[in-house]
């Protein structure tokens, strides 16, 4: 469709993409941006996962005060008549207090009332509960309802104070959290703590990722999300390592979460995200950052570019009531009333609960695994890489629908294939584990762009909102997949291949956006793949519409907006002037002008990263709370 003149028609659409074009796609000043960010998302994936260690379960068996006085684990010959096989938490009753052999019942069992364990490095044995599996679930339960309440604490800071204000609170924040867990001098306080912890600490990955793509030109993009979620997966790599050096559970909590405290310095490096400070109307705040960018960059702008950025602030419509006439519907009641994106909703639903339970049971189950649980859980984390890396490939190549339902069926055979595996071929149910966690973060990676170029623009976060919150009830419920083996070995990897295969046949019910125009609004959003459907604005609507709209475009050349991270922004202006400079394109700056990776983007990225590696210390529970050798 022709574009408009500026004079002929109310909607000011302000492409910060173009200045992204001439301040270069992916700089230095990108680079250094990204730097800073990776760092705190690699140990954001470390916090994300500690409690896989720190709760831990260990061997242990039960202690038979009648046989011993100063145990070890391995017990005598006596553990043939006080000890009865295929269980750890009953010993034979006592009928006299001697260790002979007829001095216990053979046929009648007590519950063990006192423990003894190979070794102390897990809350279990420390706070004394092998028996009590309930208790080791219930500290991955706690620490995945925070993230579930992270999500929108995060997001109000994020919109209303800013990313850097949310980055460097959530980037802090697990320091100080993390610190006072490892004093926790009782089980009910260790999980307090996890909880908090998730909360206040979780949403770094989300706020980071932001930071680090919005300042990207479109040719960067994708490949930049998936260098994102390769560190993610470097920080759960460091947490086994780090884990494995150091398996004490208060030990390795202080190690891991201490210089999340250091992170108080970014105050000074990082820089408030471009976007968000034009959306505020803060103008001038933002084209110093520009600048900033076009001088590290060794770019020069554009006079067109100069004139935009030194024009006074055009007052948002936000200080005065909007007239009652122009009053839109509510999003909830446009979404509800159109059947197709219900649906939609409902299926990307779906989609991102299947996606975050199979991905972090995987993970936390992986510890289950025979072997070192240490080199499976490195296995589990390392192998998400060559995912991420077929997720750049194939998205651009056989477009986004035919790759992720193949990625979930993929996933759903291997993962259902488990239990027919012979136990004597363990290296072949490894294997298929293995390329499970890989298409799983392949979908991971993916789903997040395939969401958002579902739903229109202006509905577009709240909706993907919307489905991260319900995604989160995998995550809550993975924690406690441990517990079905305690039915039946494989029940867990039956549900994860039977979820997988669900998502990938769902996948039917939407159309393909490869190559497509982001959808605007509702209509164009129902129409996707189909042609001539798109029905134009009268010039009386986009009269009532005077939006100054930031919008990010894809190294294809469509809109679309990451999932809690580079989102669409959309602030309402009243009676734009005549004499207000021509809109620019971001992107075209940092291309044309600034460099798309110069050395000021490459610093602030170095940066930026160093508190998202704190993310992965998060599961250190897994190691924390592990099972133990005990009788």
């Amino acid at each position: 469709m022709a574009k408009e003149k500026p004079e002929d028609k109310g909607v000011n659409k302000v492409d910060l993409d173009s200045i992204l074009l001439e301040l270069g796609q992916f700089g230095p000043f990108q680079f250094r941006t990204y730097c800073f960010i990776l760092l705190p998302i690699t140990l954001s994936a470390v916090y994300n996962a500690q409690y896989i260690f720190n709760a831990a379960q260990v061997n242990f068996r039960c202690l038979v005060p009648e046989c011993e006085s100063s145990p070890t684990f391995a017990p005598g010959a006596w553990s043939e008549w006080t000890l009865p096989s295929g269980t750890r938490c009953q010993r034979r009753r006592p009928l006299a207090d001697s260790c002979e052999p007829g001095s216990f019942h053979l046929n009648d069992t007590v519950k063990c009332d006192r423990f003894v364990y190979e070794d102390r490095y897990s809350i279990v044995s420390e706070f004394d509960f092998p028996c009590e599996e309930w208790k080791r679930t219930l500290v991955g339960m706690a620490h995945s309802v925070g993230l579930f309440v992270a999500l929108p604490i995060t997001g109000f800071i994020s919109d209303n104070y800013g990313r850097r204000t949310a980055f460097l609170l959530t980037a802090v924040s697990p320091g100080v959290t993390g610190l006072l867990r490892s004093f926790s001098p009782s089980y009910l306080v260790y999980v307090a703590l996890e909880f908090l912890d998730a909360t206040l600490g979780s949403g770094v990955y989300s706020t980071g990722f932001i930071l680090a793509l919005e300042l990207v030109g479109p040719k960067w993009r994708v490949l930049g999300a998936n260098v994102v979620s390769i560190f993610f997966a470097v920080g759960q790599v460091v947490l086994a390592l780090v884990a494995w050096a150091v398996p004490y559970w208060r030990t390795l909590t202080r190690v891991l979460y201490a210089p999340s405290l250091l992170f108080v310095f970014y105050y000074f490096v990082v820089q408030e995200s471009v976007r968000w400070l034009l959306a505020r109307g803060q103008k001038e705040k933002a084209a110093q950052i520009i600048f900033k960018a076009a001088d590290i960059n060794k770019k020069k702008l554009s006079p067109q570019t100069i004139q935009f950025l030194s024009a006074p602030d055009v007052e948002q419509a936000t200080t005065s009531p909007q007239p009652e006439e122009e009053r839109q519907p509510s999003l909830g009641r446009q979404v509800l009333r159109s059947k197709i994106l219900m649906t939609r909703l409902v299926i990307c639903s779906v989609w991102w609960m299947s996606v975050t339970f199979i991905y972090y049971g995987l993970s936390i189950n992986s510890v289950s695994l025979a072997g070192n649980s240490y080199v499976n859980y490195i296995l589990t984390a390392l192998v998400e890489i060559p995912g991420y890396c077929l997720s750049v490939v194939a998205l651009d190549r056989f477009g986004r629908k035919r790759s992720i339902m193949t990625a979930f069926l993929i996933c759903g055979v291997s993962l259902l294939a488990l239990p027919f595996i012979p136990v004597r071929l363990q290296w072949i149910s490894t294997s298929l584990t293995m390329l499970g966690k890989l298409c799983i973060s392949m979908c991971f990676s993916s789903i997040y762009i395939y969401t958002s170029e579902l739903f229109p623009t202006y509905a577009r976060h709240s909706l993907l909102g919307i489905c991260s919150m319900v995604g989160r009830i995998g995550s809550i419920t993975a924690p406690a997949t441990p517990l079905l083996m305690l039915y039946m070995t494989s029940l867990p990897y039956l549900i994860f291949g039977f979820m997988a295969g669900l998502s990938g046949a769902l996948m039917a019910l939407t159309p393909e956006t490869w190559k497509q125009r982001l959808p605007d609004t509702i209509l164009e959003a129902e129409n996707i793949n189909k042609k001539n459907k798109v029905a134009p604005q009268s010039k009386e609507q986009s009269h009532k519409k005077q939006i100054y709209s930031i919008q990010i475009s894809t190294a294809t050349g469509h809109y679309y907006t990451f999932a809690t991270a580079a989102s669409t922004m959309v602030v309402k202006l009243q009676g734009r002037r005549k004499t207000d400079p021509k809109p620019l394109d971001l992107d075209a700056v940092l291309v044309n002008e600034l460099g798309q990776l110069g050395r000021y983007q490459l610093l602030s990225i170095l940066l930026v990263s160093l508190p998202c590696i704190s993310v992965a210390f998060m599961s250190e529970y897994i190691f924390s709370a592990a099972v133990i050798p005990y009788r």
